[in-house]
């Protein structure tokens, strides 16, 4: 199975529960974001990876128009239904692959993504596509689970056991250097936790048999030394942990 059926295999069975998740629907993170691109009326928007299209829909509300891409059809049946629940019309959904965005050239004043880049087998690749659709003085904006550098190994492990279709997530020095490379220097970081319940967590994942018994052995040793960067805890019986975020920001460069 390709890396893009791998995706497309987790996200159609993970659509439904995902577009109701904690982790799709803080509304802290995602006004973080909104903040970070800076919209304005005549703003013209595209989300890539978009998933269930919320942050699609908060920017629409902000902006002129809204485009969301992903590569899972199930996805975006959840973004066109949380679409229609919003009374949103400025929104358009497509169906693509971000490796290869269908967009012109500074097509976009606003281009984002949340919670995907570690997903992408080249990171580089889909932030320099970004970069290309963005105008010049616009605003490309990444938020992701961005671990201690580290404990990033221990992480990504877990992820990868939990999802076969996680790559890596990035620390934060390794996302400024992604932006420096696709041409986005002195980019913006803020940072900030999501709070999580591990048996939600996991609910709404599909590991391959027996690992969900290592994942949950991992966050019990975690609870001791923390190794993977979640400062986990016990509450009640059961274990929340918070996954380290990072939302990088930066303005495409006028004549670059």
């Amino acid at each position: 199975m390709s890396h893009s059926e791998q995706i497309v295999d987790q996200f159609t069975r993970q659509a439904a529960q995902f577009a109701r998740s904690p982790t799709a629907r803080n509304e802290e993170i995602i006004e973080s974001i909104v903040r970070m691109t800076r919209p304005t009326a005549s703003d013209t928007v595209l989300d890539v990876a978009c998933g269930p299209g919320l942050l699609v829909c908060a920017l629409a509300r902000r902006v002129r128009q809204a485009t969301g891409i992903d590569l899972t059809p199930a996805m975006l049946e959840q973004a066109r239904r949380t679409q229609q629940e919003q009374g949103l019309t400025n929104v358009v959904w497509q169906q693509g692959d971000v490796g290869a965005l269908p967009y012109a050239d500074g097509n976009f004043d606003i281009v984002t993504c949340r919670f995907a880049l570690h997903h992408f087998p080249e990171p580089l690749a889909v932030l320099k596509e970004m970069r290309r659709v963005c105008r010049a003085g616009g605003r490309v904006v990444v938020a992701d689970s961005a671990p201690e550098a580290a404990k990033a190994d221990a992480f990504n492990a877990m992820e990868r056991m939990r999802d076969p279709s996680h790559t890596r997530a990035l620390p934060v020095e390794d996302m400024r250097e992604l932006f420096r490379e696709a041409g986005l220097p002195a980019a913006q970081v803020e940072r900030t936790r999501l709070d999580l319940s591990l048996d939600e967590f996991l609910s709404r994942s599909y590991p391959r048999e027996g690992d969900e018994a290592r994942i949950r052995a991992m966050f019990e040793d975690a609870l001791e030394d923390d190794a993977m960067d979640v400062q986990p805890r016990r509450e009640q019986g059961k274990i929340r942990f918070s996954v380290p975020v990072a939302i990088v920001a930066a303005q495409v460069a006028h004549g670059g």
